[in-house]
């Protein structure tokens, strides 16, 4: 039987400035090569000029700092992580809070917060706002921390019956977000005590809303074909499908791929060094960054 110790991660990160004027996102992630722990941090900013891209950085920044501070003794981080974690995206929604009140020009700024934690077979997130965090298992996508938007109280009245789904469609407010790091208070955060039980062969995606210009079933039809690919091709898969919609209006993305696998399957995948490809046609901008089985990953991206 399989052992917990025996999970290993292959993990692939892409951040794409779409068809806006900025890049809006931020990412990081740490996963130490061969090691079952590993963790990463995204941020979609919003705000007046530059002040989204600013937010997401001080978001990313703060809580990426955090992990990595306590990530040292895996054990006994595991042990406090929830607390970690919630204390991580206070700490980054008053660093917005400080830095808008000290610059004028960014008031109002402001970003969503996805950090996930993998350890062993458990997973552990702390959300605000709609960056979704996806597992896909045996076939079919599974959306794991709420949505923090109009849109998911929207579909809730739909499905009892109290709105129609024409009115839904039509309703002007459902991107609005319900919480996000402003700087005041959290009207809602995700952050579950218990952990989500991981097995081998999932995959687990944190994304920006970016990814969501494509549909969820679209991204399950695209991981069942491409499930026993690495998360590099994975993600690049992904990124390219968005890329193909060729829409004037597409958001900013930052992706990160996880695919759950034994110890021994990592082995037999093979050993790749860090990679970094860059492709632009004057407008988009794809940055991937991986790393696994030989050496460590510090890896931050701002686009």
């Amino acid at each position: 039987m399989q052992t917990k110790a025996e999970l290993v991660y292959d993990s692939a990160m892409i951040i794409d400035r779409g068809r806006r004027e900025r890049q809006e996102d931020a990412l990081a992630s740490d996963f130490p090569s061969g090691q079952p722990f590993g963790f990463v941090v995204l941020a979609d900013g919003m705000g007046g000029h530059e002040a989204g891209d600013v937010a997401s950085k001080i978001v990313v920044t703060e809580v990426f700092s955090a992990l990595k501070l306590q990530s040292g003794d895996p054990k006994r981080f595991e042990a406090h992580l929830c607390e970690v974690l919630e204390s991580a995206a206070f700490n980054a929604n008053d660093c917005i809070g400080l830095y808008a009140s000290e610059h004028p020009d960014a008031h109002g700024m402001g970003a969503t917060l996805l950090a996930s934690v993998l350890v062993e077979d458990r997973l552990y997130w702390v959300s605000v706002g709609d960056s979704p965090l996806y597992l896909f298992r045996n076939g079919t996508l599974m959306r794991l921390n709420e949505e923090h938007a109009l849109a998911s109280q929207i579909e809730y009245l739909v499905s009892s019956g109290l709105m129609s789904r024409a009115d839904a469609l039509q309703h002007p407010d459902q991107t609005c977000l319900t919480s996000v790091l402003i700087g005041g208070k959290i009207a809602q955060i995700d952050c579950p005590t218990t952990p989500f039980s991981l097995m081998e062969g999932d995959i687990v995606l944190a994304a920006s809303d970016g990814l969501q210009f494509i549909s969820e079933d679209q991204i399950q039809s695209l991981l069942r074909f491409q499930q026993k690919k690495s998360a590099e091709e994975i993600s690049a898969t992904l990124a390219q499908e968005i890329k193909n919609l060729d829409d004037p209006c597409q958001d900013n993305l930052s992706l990160c791929v996880i695919k759950v696998q034994s110890e021994g399957a990592a082995r037999d995948a093979g050993d790749k060094n860090e990679t970094v490809t860059r492709l632009s046609d004057g407008r988009h901008e794809t940055v991937t960054i991986l790393t696994r089985f030989k050496r460590s990953r510090n890896a931050v991206g701002h686009g």
